[in-house]
């Protein structure tokens, strides 16, 4: 197993250096658009899982999905490393966030300030 800065590590091994940073092509727009591009394409295999399948997940679907969030990761990744973000601090923050949540009996509700 590998944690998330290890993971973030080794994804700049497979970044092609599409992400030029300069005034008019920051890197972070790069990676942002592959986030939501990504999670695009999730989102169309699991509204084809309902139309074409009845909902019924098979090992195929299991294996398309984990691809696409893989997908989502490595940009999320990228797109931590441009802004000097280590990747452990993300989860860490957010687990910490929700647990506080669940804690207060916050779980529902709208924004990040509950």
């Amino acid at each position: 197993m590998m944690t998330f800065n290890q993971y973030q590590e080794k994804t700049r091994l497979t970044d092609l250096g599409t992400s030029a940073q300069d005034c008019l092509n920051p890197g972070w727009l790069y990676y942002s658009l592959g986030v939501a591009g990504e999670t695009g394409e999730l989102m169309e295999k699991i509204k084809k899982l309902f139309r074409d399948s009845g909902g019924i997940v098979t090992d195929e679907f299991k294996d398309q999905v984990i691809k696409e969030m893989g997908d989502i990761l490595w940009y999320l990744a990228r797109l931590a490393d441009n802004f000097d973000i280590q990747f452990d601090d993300v989860a860490n923050h957010n687990i910490i966030k929700l647990l506080d949540r669940l804690d207060r009996g916050k779980l529902h509700g709208n924004g990040d300030e509950r």
